[in-house]
Parts: C-alpha cells; sequence; structure tokens
C-alpha cells in the first residue's frame, strides 16, 4: 500500500506522496498517469513526490500525463498546507518548498479547518516577449514568459470556444518544444483580470497558480493593471502582486483526503 494525500487550490488538485514510498518504483510517469487518472486512479492535475526538509520540503512534480514541470504555483501550496498541517504551524509560520524552479517561500496567513491560506514569493517574472505565432493558419498575438515555467498568455475574449481553439494548440505547438501553459486573459478593471488555462499534460484546468502569475504580469506590462490584482478562474480568485520583490501570489489550498492506495 502506498500513503497518499490529497489537496486542491480552486479546483487545481495535487496527489502528495512521500519520496521513500517511491523508492521501488520503476517507472514514475507511469505511475502518475495511473494515480491520477479520474476513473480508475485516484484522479488528479498532477503528482508530487517531496521529501521533507528542517524548513520545509524538496518537492518534483509530474503532470496528469506523465510529463516533467518544474513547478505548480497552486501545487507547492498544497504541499505547503500538508506540512503546517501536520507539524501544527500556526499564522506567521513560514515554509520553504524546494522546487526544480528554485526555493518558494510560503508565509502561512490563515486556517480555517482543512483550508490554510498562503502568500507565496514567486519571484520575477522572465524571458517576457510579445510574439505572433500563426495556429493553423490563424495569426495569434501572444505573451511568452517564464514564471519557473513556461507560459503563454493571449489577451482578448475569455471563451471556452477560443480556449479549444487556440490555447490547446497553442500548448503543443512546435514554437514551444516542451510545450507550454496557455492562459487566455481579459483585464476587466485595472485591478481585476479574468483568465482562462489550458495546462501543458493536462488541458484545461479551473486555476493555476503560476498561470495567474503569468497572466497578471501582462495585463501590468502591457494592458495597464495595476500592480496588485485579483485574478478570476473557474476555480476562484487568487491575488498577485508584484514589486521590487518580485511576484507574491495569495490564495488557499484545501486538504482532501490521507488514505493508501492498493497498489
Amino acid at each position: 500500500m502506498m500513503n497518499i494525500v490529497k489537496a486542491h487550490a480552486y479546483g487545481n488538485d495535487f496527489l502528495l506522496v512521500q519520496e521513500a514510498e517511491l523508492a521501488s518504483i520503476p517507472d514514475r510517469s507511469a505511475l502518475a498517469r495511473e494515480l491520477c487518472d479520474r476513473h480508475r486512479g485516484v484522479g488528479a492535475d498532477g503528482l508530487i513526490a517531496y521529501a521533507d526538509g528542517p524548513r520545509g520540503a524538496r518537492m518534483k512534480l509530474l503532470n496528469a500525463d506523465g510529463s516533467y514541470s518544474e513547478l505548480s504555483g497552486n501545487g507547492v501550496r498544497c504541499l505547503a498546507a500538508w506540512l503546517a498541517r501536520t507539524r501544527s504551524l500556526r499564522p506567521g509560520a513560514s515554509l520553504d518548498i524546494d522546487t526544480d524552479a528554485g526555493v518558494k517561500t510560503l508565509e502561512l496567513l490563515a486556517e480555517y479547518g482543512r483550508r490554510l491560506t498562503f502568500k507565496s514569493a514567486m519571484g520575477h517574472p522572465e524571458r517576457i516577449e510579445q510574439r505572433t505565432i500563426d495556429v493553423e493558419g490563424e495569426s495569434v498575438s501572444a505573451v511568452t514568459l517564464r514564471v519557473g515555467n513556461p507560459q503563454c498568455v493571449v489577451l482578448g475574449d475569455v471563451t471556452e470556444e477560443r480556449l479549444h481553439r487556440i490555447a490547446a494548440k497553442l500548448a503543443v505547438h512546435p514554437a514551444f518544444p516542451d510545450g507550454t501553459n496557455v492562459e487566455l486573459a481579459r483585464v476587466e478593471r485595472p485591478d481585476r483580470v479574468r483568465i482562462l488555462i489550458w495546462e501543458r499534460g493536462v488541458g484545461p484546468t479551473e486555476a493555476s497558480g503560476t498561470g495567474a502569475c503569468a497572466a497578471a504580469a501582462v495585463a501590468m506590462q502591457y494592458r495597464g493593471a495595476d500592480r496588485d490584482v485579483e485574478v478570476i478562474a473557474p476555480g476562484g480568485s487568487q491575488r498577485v502582486a508584484w514589486g521590487s520583490g518580485g511576484i507574491l501570489l495569495t490564495g488557499w489550498a484545501e486538504l482532501l483526503l490521507a488514505g493508501r492506495w492498493l497498489r
């Protein structure tokens, strides 16, 4: 049997498994696909393997299709929620989560039962570039950047039709050899941005922490949005502030279950 924790942030859900539980697993990508399957597994957008450390933990992330990802803003928060609960941390405490995109420091702001709210230091966005990309004969104006992982933001209409017609194709476009996360984004007010997400290796997701950061950064740089905005996705609203120290992402994660998978 394998011990598994399930948590989600705004509907973006993850399975947490300690590294020690995976020592005998030869193919972690296959395991991720099996566990994340919505009908034949536990069901999730990704699998996080983690190892405890004195100030937090080290994590590795695989998407639901078994592919590798450097970072998930919501996944980091889900892991932090579990660590905070098991270590009996109180608001004001902080945790360092070591990811393949660097160490992310999270401050616990509040705890309401299974739901814990954090402010996460996500660093500065990098390699911001305006591009025009041909998507099956349609010229799409996009902004590409990295927020620890690859992002492609398309400003304009935020509709399900456009998500499937444009974002799905951009996620696997030859312009992105390693794939990319894609956000459709619209600035509704200077302090509010609405998004839809097509996540690399997953498909449509209800929320994305790094996607919210990317969309906010693009809205600030190219559409005059405030430096502190509410980013609304189907799963709910997160807060993104971009200052001299980098991006701060504020939102909650909710612990759902701790159980055993019958291998």
